[in-house]
């Protein structure tokens, strides 16, 4: 949870791949682990200063502040809309509320009316149910997040819940709008379906699989091996809101040869030995 996000704002996954290749392990033996974007917690940054102090120019006091300024709404240019949560005034630590959709910036694109900024928002968590179906373990989608519930202010006219504004993103169920999505609630809604239909159909991505991370040498990319008796998969993603590549030559070493996407169908052609991604896009490559 934590790496995503950290890599969401600074659209930079070398911390990820960093941190979860050497902490994580590739898979447990009759036991997995659960896997989630968001959860009914808040957010701690737990990124330490060693694992900070790897990635050039960055450390571990400052990137925790930035996540929490960026995630709160509070640094300049920020897509999220959240709150802090327990600020610690020795450490000059703090933690974040807010849902899913509000933190990956679809409630500041509604409040715009940017319907640009809203589609990117439903990519990002697109991206994020992607990875996290893909990654290991048991995946879990928290309530709400299938239709894009927004943070819930009005917890401040509870007077058991006013104190605790982790009740931002534990909204009640909005069944009216599951019932008549819009098009940017049907759009999310369909496609975390299509997600999870194209994870059951893939034995690859099994929780008893390995999951080995690989470093693409792309900062935008996160990747990962899946290596099952059925053949690899490596699924990719990228972090930005822009185009970048992948080398297809990367993918040949482990074991891909027929580009097939088992998320989005079909084959991907490379170009110049060099497999495109789309801003925000996800590939489960065999």
């Amino acid at each position: 949870m934590v790496q995503y996000w950290s890599s969401l704002a600074t659209r930079d996954t070398r911390l990820m791949t960093h941190t979860l290749r050497k902490h994580f392990p590739e898979a447990f033996r009759n036991a997995c682990w659960a896997t989630y974007i968001r959860c009914h917690d808040d957010i701690g940054w737990a990124i330490t200063e060693e694992d900070a102090d790897a990635i050039p120019g960055t450390s571990g006091p400052g990137h925790r502040r930035f996540l929490s300024d960026f995630y709160s709404g509070a640094f300049k240019g920020t897509f999220a809309r959240g709150g802090i949560f327990q600020e610690n005034e020795a450490t000059g630590d703090r933690r974040n509320s807010g849902s899913f959709a509000s933190l990956a910036g679809l409630e500041a694109a509604i409040e715009n009316q940017n319907n640009e900024e809203a589609n990117l928002a439903v990519q990002r968590m697109l991206m994020g149910v992607a990875l996290m179906c893909s990654f290991g373990g048991l995946p879990l989608l928290y309530m709400g997040d299938e239709v894009g519930l927004l943070n819930d202010y009005s917890f401040k006219d509870v007077p058991e819940h006013a104190h605790d504004n982790r009740w931002l993103h534990r909204p009640k169920m909005d069944w009216a709008l599951v019932k008549k999505p819009n098009a940017i609630v049907a759009n999310l809604l369909s496609g975390t379906k299509h997600i999870i239909q194209a994870r059951k159909a893939t034995p690859q991505l099994a929780s008893q699989v390995p999951t080995k991370i690989i470093d693409t040498g792309n900062e935008k990319l996160f990747a990962f091996i899946r290596a099952a008796d059925e053949g690899n998969l490596v699924g990719v993603f990228n972090f930005t809101d822009e185009w970048t590549n992948i080398s297809a030559e990367l993918l040949r070493t482990n074991g891909i040869t027929t580009f097939k996407d088992a998320l989005g169908g079909g084959e991907v052609t490379p170009t110049k030995n060099q497999i495109a991604v789309a801003p925000y896009g996800r590939l489960w490559l065999t």
